[in-house]
């Protein structure tokens, strides 16, 4: 049985770290306790015009865990700013409704909603029941365009979980442009319990973008410029043990032009 119960990955840390997504070299770790959260992240290519912008791929390799190995506590809420250098733009691209998803698997919600796909990949969940010994399950997470209504994109996360029974899970995220200092986007998501609040969130790897055409007009969902050889993102996780880690990442670009 194909055990995805990847969705929590990409809607946690994932979607917080959407656009500061991973490639290598540039992993940070924050702990509270025993809990801690890790990142690694880059946009490719690292080279980006000092003005203007140009299109990029965004990649997130995360991972949650404790000191002393025990069964980490569940991701309940998501909220990252990241630097106006880095905007998306989904005007245009096909969209998926949450409806056309459900009490689908995996290759079937890609077939239903295939032209509205923006990011893919895998995630890791440990499952601890009572007097049961923990497992992990690994699978695919796909996310899809959900359009964009004012200043805010919608993404929708599918995963089919198998545990306890199968079932078709979908979760919405959004993306919202904001005026704050140096941040321009705000990623925010709540993430609902997984196989009863058992399931918790060990790693994941995703890859996010897509190019499309719309009235003739080549575009990207996530472009990004590099004016100062750098940019930041800052925000918080909260579990559903009341602990909360703050993350603020800085990665290198190299500007162009």
């Amino acid at each position: 049985m194909n055990r995805s119960l990847t969705f929590l990955t990409a809607l946690t840390v994932g979607l917080a770290l959407i656009f500061a997504a991973a490639a290598s070299g540039n992993r940070i770790e924050v702990c509270a306790g025993k809990l801690c959260l890790a990142g690694d992240g880059g946009i490719s290519p690292s080279k980006l015009p000092r003005h203007g912008s140009a299109p990029v791929m965004a990649r997130l390799i995360g991972e949650v865990g404790t000191t002393d190995g025990s069964h980490p506590p569940a991701i309940r809420t998501v909220s990252f700013d990241v630097e106006k250098t880095i905007r998306i733009d989904a005007v245009g691209l096909p969209t998926c409704k949450a409806a056309q998803l459900k009490a689908r698997g995996t290759a079937a919600a890609k077939h239903a909603c295939g032209e509205a796909i923006i990011g893919s990949g895998m995630a890791e969940v440990e499952v601890a029941f009572p007097e049961q010994a923990p497992f992990s399950a690994t699978g695919p997470v796909v996310l899809f365009n959900g359009g964009v209504r004012g200043r805010t994109t919608l993404v929708h996360l599918h995963a089919y979980v198998d545990v306890p029974a199968p079932t078709a899970v979908i979760t919405t995220a959004t993306v919202t442009r904001i005026h704050r200092g140096r941040f321009g986007l705000r990623v925010a998501a709540q993430v609902p319990r997984i196989a009863g609040g058992a399931g918790s969130v060990t790693k994941f790897d995703l890859k996010v973008g897509r190019k499309f055409t719309y009235k003739g007009e080549k575009k990207s969902l996530l472009v990004a410029s590099c004016p100062t050889g750098h940019w930041q993102t800052s925000g918080n996780v909260s579990f559903d043990d009341g602990t909360e880690l703050g993350l603020n990442h800085v990665f290198p670009c190299t500007p162009t032009g």
